[in-house]
């Protein structure tokens, strides 16, 4: 079963979560920071949200400032944000056993851990 985790080792919520969910050797991991998140990603996780403003971090500091440059006007536009700087993704992102895991929300949290714990 394929588990992956895109994270930023500088964030204490995604070590915080990481850790919780007993992320181990068993699961690849991508520093966002330092291994940018791909189009080709991006659009795989389009596929498993049906939305790119679902995957944006709107508590990024720099998007207000990104936003008044550059205004979104449809969801499309989320996905340029998300090539644009790695701060914007929503973290972490969890992919397990197929399925797609974004944010740090306690019931996202909760989910991941049901997931691992059914895959065992």
């Amino acid at each position: 079963m394929q588990r992956k985790v895109y994270f930023l080792s500088t964030c204490d919520t995604c070590k915080r979560i990481m850790k919780e969910v007993g992320v181990d050797d068993s699961f690849e991991q991508q520093d966002i920071k330092f291994h940018p998140v791909t189009e080709e990603q991006v659009e795989a996780f389009y596929k498993h949200t049906g939305s790119y403003e679902e995957l944006i971090n709107k508590r990024a500091r720099k998007l207000k400032d990104v936003l008044a440059e550059n205004p979104v006007s449809e969801d499309v536009d989320y996905k340029k944000l998300l090539l644009m700087d790695y701060t914007f993704l929503k973290r972490p992102v969890f992919e397990i056993g197929g399925k797609l895991f974004v944010g740090n929300a306690k019931k996202t949290v909760e989910a991941i851990k049901a997931a691992l714990l059914f895959a065992k």
